[in-house]
């Protein structure tokens, strides 16, 4: 191709014809420009079937994350739940005076905390790439207030209840409690003397405020987990 352009200017420039070369020359550029032009967008074509193929794939690794999210939280709710309506009870049967043995094993499922991370792989790829890969905005926000909010709120109130624990629970443990095993039974030494000491139920009392603020964070995660699969799957679709 270029020996022949070569050629025909050759015969132009012997021809002596300026006109003709001027023309010649003027749709040679335009030649050239109209292949630059064909050669960008063919590779923006390209970079958009790219990015539209990334896109689809982060958002199913995304998806998947997120559906294991929100069995854990639900494990992890469940137990909050729990613990919360135990709490209720056994402050029920304490001022009856009833000190059953039964009052050991709901200690167990309320004198715990409980741990979660996240599976945010896939997000964390999102990010190196460009939250705004993900064509669809209302998407892309939701995605940064599950991931930066509403898993830090998780995260915080998880780290209060395992804190309260260590700092509040641990001690009377150590001193009150003859036998225990980990959500299963608390045994304490005397029965009757734990119950009626008021710090004792003050402190139920304060470990049931930090597990309801640990439950409201729980719930709205879980329910955002839901916003986000449903406008994943009709952006996939």
């Amino acid at each position: 191709m270029v020996t022949l352009f070569r050629r025909i200017r050759e015969k132009l420039i012997q021809s002596g014809s300026l006109t003709k070369y001027i023309i010649y020359a003027v749709g040679e550029i335009l030649l050239v420009v109209v292949g630059i032009l064909i050669a960008l967008q063919v590779n923006n074509w390209n970079e958009e079937r790219n990015a539209a193929i990334f896109e689809e794939e982060i958002l199913f690794l995304i998806d998947q994350n997120l559906e294991r999210d929100s069995v854990r939280l639900s494990e992890e709710l469940y137990k909050a739940r729990q613990a919360i309506e135990l709490t209720d009870r056994l402050l029920e049967q304490v001022e009856l005076k009833n000190y059953s043995d039964s009052l050991n094993y709901w200690m167990g499922k309320i004198i715990s905390f409980e741990r979660f991370k996240s599976q945010s792989s896939a997000f964390e790829v999102l990010k190196a790439r460009g939250i705004e890969t993900v064509t669809d905005k209302e998407l892309q926000l939701a995605l940064i207030s599950y991931y930066d909010e509403n898993m830090y709120a998780v995260s915080q109130s998880l780290l209060d209840i395992e804190k309260s624990f260590n700092d509040d629970w641990i001690p009377v443990i150590k001193e009150d409690f003859a036998d225990f095993k980990w959500r299963d039974y608390h045994q304490p030494v005397n029965a009757k003397k734990f119950f009626e000491r008021p710090s004792t139920i003050v402190l139920f009392k304060i470990f049931q405020d930090n597990r309801e603020a640990g439950m409201i964070n729980l719930e709205e995660a879980i329910t955002k987990i839901t916003e986000i699969r449903s406008m994943i799957k009709a952006q996939l679709m």
